[in-house]
C-alpha cells in the first residue's frame, strides 16, 4: 500500500467547507455517513482533508441539500486541491515543508545550524546541498537549487509571504557563510515583509539549542497554524493545537532573547566585515 498523501491547504479547506455544509443540514457525521454509505472513519478523514472523488463530492453536496446551481465553487475547490504543486516537476513531493510554505501567508523560522533557505544565496545553497550526509549532484542538485530559488520569489511577488527569521549567531560564523551571504541577509531584511533577528553567542544556553523550528500561518483564519520541526535524521509536522501553541510560545521566547532588528543587522554587518 502506498504512503498516504499529505493533506494540503486546499484539501483541508474543502474538508472544512463540507463539514460546514453538513452541520448546516442538521446532520451528524454518522447520519451523513449512513446516507452516503461512508464509514464514520471515512467521513472524519474527508472533513480533515482527505480528498473525496468527484462523484463522492457530488453525492455529499446532494445529501446536504445544496442546489445544483451552487455546486461549482466546491467542484472548483476540489479540482484545485487535486492539482499537483509546481514542485512536483522538480521531483519534490508534498511530504516536506515546500507544499505548506506555498500556501502560507507567514513563516516564522528559527535556525540553529543553517541560514534560512529563503535568505540563502545560490552559492550558499549549493554548498549546503553538496555537503550533506547524502551529497546531491547532477540533476538532483540542480532541481533542489531551482526549487529553493523559486520559493524565494514569494518574498517579492504578490501575495507577499511574510518571513520572521531568527538565526543563532553561530550560524553566521560558520566557514561556509561567506560575506556575500551575510550581505544578502541584510538586504533581505530591508524588505517590509521580512524580519531578521540574531541570537548572540553572549546569551549563552537557550531553548533554541534543541533544534530548528518553523511555523506556518495561512490567509484563511479558519486554517490553524502548522509547526514543522527539523532534526538531523528526520523532520515532522505538528498539527495538534497544544503542540503548535508550544511552538509559538517557544518562538516568541526566542524573539525576546534575540537582538532587535537594528542590532541584529549591525551584528551581521560586523561579522561580514570580519570575514572580508
Amino acid at each position: 500500500m502506498g504512503q498516504a498523501r499529505q493533506t494540503t491547504f486546499p484539501m483541508r479547506q474543502l474538508g472544512r467547507s463540507l463539514r460546514r455544509l453538513r452541520t448546516q443540514a442538521g446532520l451528524t457525521q454518522e447520519q451523513a455517513g449512513e446516507r452516503l454509505r461512508f464509514s464514520d472513519k471515512k467521513m472524519s478523514r474527508i472533513e480533515q482533508g482527505q480528498l473525496p472523488s468527484f462523484h463522492e463530492l457530488r453525492a455529499m453536496l446532494d445529501v446536504y441539500g445544496l442546489p445544483v446551481s451552487d455546486w461549482q465553487p466546491y467542484v472548483d475547490l476540489r479540482d484545485r486541491a487535486d492539482e499537483k504543486g509546481w514542485w512536483h516537476a522538480y521531483g519534490v513531493e508534498d511530504r516536506g515543508f515546500v507544499s505548506v510554505e506555498a500556501e502560507a501567508s507567514m513563516i516564522r523560522e528559527f535556525q540553529l545550524g543553517h541560514i534560512p533557505g529563503l535568505l540563502q544565496t545560490e552559492r550558499h545553497m549549493r554548498a549546503v546541498f553538496e555537503s550533506g550526509r547524502k551529497p546531491l549532484s547532477g540533476r538532483m542538485l540542480e532541481n533542489q537549487v531551482k526549487v529553493r530559488l523559486r520559493r524565494q520569489q514569494r518574498l517579492f511577488e504578490e501575495p507577499l509571504l511574510r518571513l520572521h527569521a531568527i538565526i543563532d549567531e553561530t550560524v553566521l560564523r560558520r566557514q561556509m557563510c561567506a560575506p556575500e551571504q551575510l550581505r544578502q541577509i541584510v538586504s533581505r531584511a530591508e524588505l517590509s515583509n521580512v524580519t531578521v533577528q540574531v541570537i548572540p553567542m553572549a546569551v549563552g544556553p537557550h531553548d533554541g539549542l534543541y533544534g530548528n523550528l518553523l511555523i506556518a500561518s495561512f490567509p484563511d483564519q479558519d486554517e490553524p497554524d502548522i509547526a514543522y520541526v527539523e532534526e538531523g535524521f528526520a523532520s515532522f509536522h505538528a498539527y495538534k493545537s497544544d503542540e503548535v501553541l508550544a511552538a509559538r510560545l517557544l518562538f516568541d521566547h526566542l524573539a525576546n532573547v534575540a537582538l532587535d532588528e537594528d542590532d541584529s543587522r549591525t551584528l551581521i554587518e560586523r561579522v561580514a566585515a570580519e570575514f572580508s
